[in-house]
């Protein structure tokens, strides 16, 4: 099931592009606590702690349990990142509380099984992934890490599909009605520039021929013939 990742944070009094950027100026990342029906909590974080879940991966799909010192524990969800342009280092962080049995709308990714062993791949077809992640719907307790889909028997031409995965731990796709393409086995592609071509023989030349090419030594003339004998 899901990851659940204890983050330590400060609480911050005031609101506000300035009050960011003083936050900024003390090393801290400033980000807010929101929703649930609940006031937003303003907080800061280490950028130290933002860095190491942004590198890890798959934190779209975490829960966070953010402690603010001195203040409640948040129970929440990573809901949006904000980069510096030049630095691409997290400037703003906006997290979402849930409630328990809530369910949630996250990105899972897919992992795809027994690859080295598909019938379609040794085959000579190649792994075509549409998507490497899908939205879902599901529950804050059962939102799972990821999601798996067996290629083994999978054969050329074939499609892999929302259907395909193996247990879908009681979410729904965001995209509703929808049994969407996650990937394919696709026939081995030939690159024509690298296709043999057929080359034809020359044709004789036609007529007399060419004239012989400049600088080449000219035939020797023909012997005349003996004079006749006089009887």
């Amino acid at each position: 099931m899901v990851q659940t990742v204890r983050i330590e944070a400060v609480a911050r009094a005031d609101a506000g592009k300035g009050a960011a950027r003083a936050t900024r100026r003390e090393g801290l990342v400033p980000g807010v606590v929101y929703g649930a029906k609940q006031a937003a909590t303003l907080v800061a974080f280490d950028p130290r702690d933002i860095m190491k879940e942004l590198t890890k991966g798959g934190w779209q799909s975490h829960l966070y349990e953010v402690v603010v010192k001195d203040g409640p524990t948040e129970r929440t969800i990573m809901r949006e990142v904000q980069f510096h342009p030049v630095t691409d280092r997290p400037i703003h962080i906006d997290f979402q509380r849930v409630a328990p049995g809530a369910r949630i709308r996250v990105r899972v990714p897919v992992v795809f099984l027994h690859e080295d062993t598909s019938v379609g791949i040794k085959a000579g077809g190649v792994l075509n992934v549409v998507r490497r992640e899908v939205e879902v719907l599901a529950e804050t307790d059962k939102v799972p890490d990821h999601f798996e889909i067996d290629l083994a028997e999978a054969k050329i031409g074939d499609s892999l599909r929302w259907s395909s995965i193996k247990d879908h731990f009681g979410a729904r796709p965001g995209i509703v009605g929808r049994d969407f393409m996650i990937a394919s086995i696709a026939a081995p592609t030939v690159d024509e520039d690298l296709a043999p071509v057929a080359v034809a023989a020359p044709e004789p030349a036609k007529g007399k021929g060419k004239a012989p090419a400049k600088g080449a030594a000219k035939p020797a003339a023909a012997a005349p013939a003996a004079p006749a004998k006089k009887k």
